[in-house]
């Protein structure tokens, strides 16, 4: 038996093409959607309705394919484990860092709290943020300025710089810090694959190291690891 054939692409219309471009229409549907960030995960929310509506594929915003989802699921897990171990025995005492996140303290022992915060870290952290700063914010900056080696250096700084900046409202100078750095490693990863699937897992898995640091009051320890 035949295979039936397949569904033709859905039809591009004038509206789609204006949210694409950077016309009154796409640069108020940027704003909008780069403004919901401050109620995350609103903007990776609108970011998919945006793609939708505009036929953007969905390959263009991170969504394309992993080649094997349990490999990526699994080395993304690995990575952002130990990178989370490096950063806080390592990276951030170098920079002076309080060995404490304050904004978080309250979690220590509190495990009601813990756990609450988990499908936080899951759906605004791993999915939202990811879906965000590196699918939307990629595909947007990307089509505006090109994706040459330079035009790609500049959306990797800038996408960063944005994402450390909003880390400072709840985590002072030490999370922005922090943030800037992951932004600019994650950042320069999705150059490289254009995929969000593995940085999701890395990145849902960096937090959840975070969270049971604090969880068991094991951040100083492991601050002090290196540097005692």
């Amino acid at each position: 038996m035949a295979a039936p054939p397949a569904s033709p692409p859905p039809k591009d219309d004038s509206f789609a093409r204006q949210l694409r471009g950077f016309g009154p229409i796409g640069v108020l549907a940027m704003v909008v959607i780069v403004a919901a960030q401050l109620l995350a995960p609103l903007s990776a929310v609108l970011a998919l309705v945006w793609a939708a509506r505009s036929r953007t594929p969905w390959s263009e915003i991170g969504y394309g394919r992993p080649r094997h989802w349990v490999g990526s699921a699994l080395v993304g897990i690995g990575l952002g484990v130990v990178f989370k171990l490096v950063m806080k025995a390592l990276v951030m005492p170098l920079l002076g860092a309080d060995p404490i996140n304050q904004g978080y303290r309250h979690l220590t022992g509190n495990w009601g709290a813990v756990a609450a915060f988990i499908p936080v870290l899951v759906v605004q952290a791993a999915w939202g943020e990811e879906t965000f700063f590196r699918g939307y914010l990629f595909e947007r900056l990307g089509k505006a300025i090109g994706r040459g080696r330079i035009a790609t250096f500049f959306t990797v700084l800038v996408t960063a710089g944005f994402f450390g900046a909003l880390h400072y409202l709840g985590q002072g100078p030490s999370g922005a810090q922090q943030a800037t750095i992951v932004g600019l490693i994650a950042g320069a990863w999705y150059a490289h694959t254009r995929r969000i699937w593995m940085l999701s897992w890395a990145h849902l898995a960096f937090d959840l190291t975070a969270l049971a640091l604090i969880a068991w009051g094991l951040e100083a320890r492991v601050a002090g690891f290196i540097f005692h």
